[in-house]
C-alpha cells in the first residue's frame, strides 16, 4: 500500500495557486479513480481506494505547507506504513510548468513542506513526484510567485503538469519507481 500525499495550503485563498500543485494532482487522481476524499483525521483530508490494482491512500494535509510532516507521520503510523511507502507530490520551482520529474530521496531544495516531512520521519528517503511551476520572470519575489495563480497563458501548462503528475503516480504504482523514472524523467515539457 502507498500513501500518496499531495502538498499544498488549505483554504479558499490558496486554491488554484502554484504552491497547491500537489493538492491539484491528488484531486485529479481522486476524480479519475472514484476515490472520495471524505476522511478528516490525522491532520489531513484523505480517502482510500485502488489505482492500477494497488491499494492507495490519497491525502492532502490540513496543516499549512510548512507543517506537512504533522500529517505525514500520523497517517503513516495509522496505516502501519513506513517512509518507503510514501509518495509525496509537490510543486517544483526548478522545473518549467508542464514538466514532471520523479525523485527518490536526496536533497530537499529548500522546499519547506519536504523539510517538515523529512524532520518528522527522520529520513529524506521517500519518493517524490515534482510538478513544475517555474520561476518568476524578471526577478519577481519567489514566495509571491508560488502563492499566486497561473495566468491565462501559463494555466494550460500548469494543467498539463497536473495531469502528468497524476500519470506519474499511476506509473509508479504500476511499474515501480525505477520504471516510472525511466519514463517520466526523460520527457520534454508537455509530452
Amino acid at each position: 500500500m502507498w500513501l500518496v500525499l499531495g502538498l499544498g495550503n488549505p483554504g479558499r485563498e490558496y486554491r488554484g495557486t502554484r504552491h497547491n500543485a500537489g493538492f491539484a494532482v491528488i484531486e485529479h487522481l481522486a476524480g479519475r479513480h472514484g476515490i472520495p476524499l471524505d476522511r478528516a483525521r490525522h491532520r489531513a483530508l484523505w480517502g482510500r481506494g485502488r489505482i492500477g490494482g494497488e491499494d492507495v491512500i490519497l491525502a492532502m494535509p490540513t496543516t499549512f505547507m510548512n507543517l506537512s510532516g504533522e500529517a505525514a507521520r500520523p497517517l503513516l503510523d495509522y496505516h502501519g506504513l513506513g517512509a518507503e511507502d510514501l509518495l509525496v507530490v509537490h510543486d517544483e520551482a526548478d522545473l518549467p510548468p508542464g514538466t514532471v520529474r520523479i525523485k527518490l530521496g536526496g536533497g530537499l531544495a529548500g522546499h519547506k513542506g519536504l523539510v517538515s516531512i523529512a524532520d518528522h520521519l527522520g529520513t529524506r528517503e521517500f519518493a517524490r513526484v515534482r510538478v513544475g511551476i517555474g520561476r518568476p520572470p524578471g526577478g519577481e519575489d519567489l514566495v509571491r510567485w508560488v502563492l499566486g495563480r497561473p495566468g491565462p497563458v501559463e494555466r494550460e501548462d500548469f494543467e498539463i503538469g497536473v495531469r502528468l503528475g497524476a500519470d506519474a503516480v499511476e506509473s509508479i504504482l504500476a511499474d515501480g519507481i525505477e520504471g516510472a523514472m525511466r519514463t517520466f524523467n526523460r520527457r520534454s515539457p508537455g509530452t
